[in-house]
């Protein structure tokens, strides 16, 4: 019996003591992959955006200013010209023959204005000495009046003849580029006919519009640079040239010009081009990441890697920023980075992929 009590005491002491053992669960801590960058702090020009057009900075119609036939066109569409370079030539035959007649009619003009003055001085002298009429005297003096008159007819009818010779040659009022030849040789054209449109394409001109509210950040000679899609590398300089004093009612912008240079011919008329107007002197600024935003409502916020946990922070937001790399090339991004005013530090690792994944305290793994 006592044997038996003790087993049946045993197998309550295994029940009881299985009953309070716990099952212990053993949890895996998430680890999330993220990526980051760097906050900067940079020396920046503010600026403003805005988008404008590309224009030559001059453009003329060459016209004809006699009437013939085109003996001979030297340019094409596209040509390159200089001023003063010869464009045209129109069959100069009659001009050239007027030319000589004029000549000929002055020379015989001026003889005959010589012989009177010889007569007139003799019939003066005659005169005084009470041995010519007054008749007489009033007579060759006439004549000596009309000579004159002839010679100074004939002098302008050569002038005339001249000028008309020498428009038979057309030339370049500017330089530039052939944007149009509407003729070519053999066309018979008249005073007034358009032959070349040529356009001045260095500088060329800019042409875009500012809200009335940056009215007060501009003034004449600010610098500004440019992109086009043509070259999204590469930025081009310019000046501010003219800001027009009135603002359109519609849109409440005012337009503005600037000239931009183009030394190497890249930029064409009729460019769309991205602008930034350069409004001040530069500022330090701390930048951060515009693929590190989360916007939450009103509020901006990052999150910052602090050792393997990410950190939140919300921040205050500037001006976003697209500026020049120290190598003095455009960034390709054009609106890469955005002031922080507050909430970050230089050098803190802001993260840029992963972020909408992350939440205060979370373990990250920063990759490459």
């Amino acid at each position: 019996m006592k044997r038996y009590a003790l087993l049946v005491m045993f197998c309550y002491l295994l029940i009881f003591t299985g009953c309070e053992k716990k099952e212990v669960k053993t949890v895996t801590e998430k680890i999330i992959n993220v990526q980051v960058q760097p906050v900067k702090r940079k020396s920046l020009k503010p600026f403003i955006n805005t988008i404008g057009t590309l224009n030559p900075n001059e453009e003329v119609t060459i016209s004809s200013e006699v009437d013939g036939v085109l003996k001979d066109v030297m340019v094409d569409n596209g040509s390159s010209v200089s001023k003063g370079m010869l464009l045209a030539v129109i069959d100069d035959t009659d001009y050239s023959l007027e030319v000589e007649r004029g000549k000929a009619s002055l020379e015989q003009a001026e003889a005959n204005l010589s012989n009177i003055k010889v007569e007139h001085q003799r019939k003066k002298d005659l005169y005084k000495k009470d041995l010519l009429s007054k008749q007489q005297y009033d007579d060759v003096s006439a004549r000596l009046a009309i000579a004159k008159a002839e010679v100074d007819r004939g002098k302008s009818s050569l002038s005339i003849s001249e000028q008309r010779l020498s428009k038979t040659k057309i030339y370049s009022s500017l330089p530039g580029v052939v944007k149009e030849k509407k003729v070519s040789a053999g066309n018979y054209v008249r005073n007034g006919t358009p032959l070349f449109t040529i356009i001045q394409i260095n500088p060329v001109k800019l042409d875009f519009t500012i809200n009335e509210k940056d009215l007060s950040k501009i003034k004449k000679g600010q610098d500004i640079l440019l992109k086009v899609y043509a070259f999204p590398d590469v930025g081009f300089n310019g000046r501010v040239n003219i800001i027009y004093p009135n603002i359109d009612e519609r849109t409440r912008t005012v337009k503005v010009e600037a000239l931009v240079s183009n030394d190497e011919g890249l930029l064409k008329p009729g460019f769309f081009a991205k602008v930034m107007l350069y409004t001040g002197t530069a500022k330090n600024v701390i930048l951060v990441p515009v693929t590190s935003l989360i916007y939450e409502e009103e509020k901006i916020k990052v999150f910052v890697v602090e050792r393997d946990k990410a950190r939140e922070k919300f921040i205050g937001l500037g001006q976003k920023f697209k500026f020049q790399s120290e190598g003095g090339n455009y960034e390709s991004a054009m609106s890469e980075f955005a002031e922080a005013i507050s909430g970050v530090e230089e050098g803190e690792q802001v993260v840029v992929v992963g972020q909408q994944n992350l939440f205060e305290g979370a373990k990250v793994n920063v990759t490459r």
